[in-house]
């Protein structure tokens, strides 16, 4: 192949369109992420994008919003039950799965409903 990957750029949520503040909220307020400028040709849309190490996630704004079931962003992270203990001290469910080999793992939902799993990969 003539091609290759080298990466994710960002990923993109969605949201109830004007709920910008509640995004703001959950990412920057209770997960600690860097909130960056949007563009300023595409802030007419709505919603707001954050900083994930040298990713990014947008958050968008939609007028008939509607969470996914299954689909869902995987945050690696270093101190992966030090963030648990905070996202339970901050009255956010834990969702279990199965578990993989090599990672600890854990889910939660966001305000809006998106699933996020957070990650930490530890030697076998």
């Amino acid at each position: 192949m003539s091609f290759s990957f080298n990466g994710i750029d960002h990923i993109q949520l969605e949201a109830p369109k004007g709920h910008e503040e509640k995004a703001r909220s959950f990412y920057s307020g209770v997960l600690g992420l860097e909130e960056i400028p949007k563009p300023e040709n595409l802030r007419k849309h709505g919603g707001c994008w954050f900083l994930c190490g040298p990713q990014e996630i947008h958050i968008g704004s939609l007028e008939s919003f509607k969470a996914p079931q299954k689909a869902h962003p995987a945050l690696v992270v270093t101190g992966l039950q030090s963030l648990r203990s905070h996202l339970e001290d901050a009255s956010y469910a834990i969702d279990e799965e199965e578990p993989i080999a090599g990672r600890d793992r854990f889910f939660v939902k966001d305000p809006f409903g998106n699933r996020i799993e957070f990650l930490e990969y530890h030697a076998l």
